[in-house]
């Protein structure tokens, strides 16, 4: 098998030439990535959250650092779902020449269902990725994923004007995460992504107050990864529909255990603001790593380390 055939996998019913997907908010729209390397190495992309109007985002600071990770606070920052696809996508399209990840946020039921169906129209975007685990805004995106009444009605509206696959993306700031995925896969989900960062906040000490101005940010980095592995072998192992794996990942050894845990696509985050790279990098890395496991091709390690 080639080299690179030994690498490919699909998701929701489209082939990706590798499972690796630089994660929203951390790769804009592609094209500022493209100009340091060949973006169509990747398996795909997802772009930054979408929504109906343009934000600006959360005031600053909004970034805090922290040992093995960072908080981010940036609150959704985006030029509103008809800029996106008036401006963002055509400059897209011109460097990155597969299907993309489309990632839909949203303050209302209404806002969710009418940006996921101007998006769903498309013909550059591959899946769409229902983010209802946005930590940083009040009123949107996590208010909606942290109850499996509410993620299910939700779901179930994007579900009627979406033609495309549909991925929810899950909040990990949950008692039972397994109980929310269940929920939007009976709602018509046709993938789950998780997780989304972990609430954390940092205090300025000669300040005597938090450091974000938004008090709590999404911590994000190396250190999480444990906790998302867990998370995504539970879910994944719970539900039918596929998984893509996220939280932490920065290398191939960490791509294969997420894939052995349960998950067909891995995302990756912070790593691409510490190294610009870091994508390239892993893809580059994973037949080594694969021999080294002895693994002949990554679709058949697909929750190899589920009972």
């Amino acid at each position: 098998m080639g080299e690179m055939n030994r690498l490919k996998v699909n998701l929701c019913g489209i082939e990706m030439d590798n499972p690796i997907i630089p994660a929203s908010g951390t790769f804009g729209f592609g094209y500022e990535f493209a100009e340091l390397y060949d973006i169509n190495i990747l398996g795909t992309f997802s772009f930054k959250g979408t929504t109906r109007e343009a934000r600006f985002g959360n005031a600053t600071p909004r970034i805090a650092e922290c040992p093995s990770g960072m908080l981010n606070a940036v609150g959704l920052q985006n030029p509103g779902v008809d800029a996106v696809i008036s401006r963002e996508l055509p400059k897209m399209k011109e460097v990155f020449h597969k299907p993309v990840m489309a990632n839909v946020s949203g303050f209302s039921l209404d806002e969710y269902v009418e940006v996921s169906s101007r998006i769903d129209k498309e013909d550059c975007v591959g899946w769409i990725e229902l983010n209802i685990s946005c930590p940083n805004v009040h009123g949107g995106g996590m208010a909606f994923g942290t109850c499996a009444s509410s993620a299910e009605s939700v779901v179930k509206a994007v579900r009627e004007v979406v033609k495309k696959p549909l991925i929810v993306k899950l909040s990990p700031n949950v008692t039972n995460i397994v109980e929310i995925a269940k929920a939007v896969e009976a709602a018509g989900a046709d993938g789950v992504s998780l997780i989304n960062t972990l609430l954390g906040m940092r205090i300025d000490m000669r300040k005597k107050k938090p450091l974000l101005a938004n008090v709590t940010g999404g911590y994000s980095g190396a250190a999480v990864f444990p906790v998302a592995l867990r998370m995504v072998y539970q879910v994944a192992g719970a539900v039918k529909i596929p998984v893509v794996g996220m939280g932490g990942v920065s290398s191939a050894e960490d791509v294969i255990e997420m894939m052995m845990a349960g998950a067909t696509g891995v995302e990756i985050g912070a790593e691409n603001l510490r190294n610009p790279w870091a994508c390239r990098d892993i893809i580059e890395a994973l037949p080594a790593a694969m021999d080294k496991y002895g693994i002949t091709d990554l679709s058949s390690i697909i929750g190899a380390a589920q009972p």
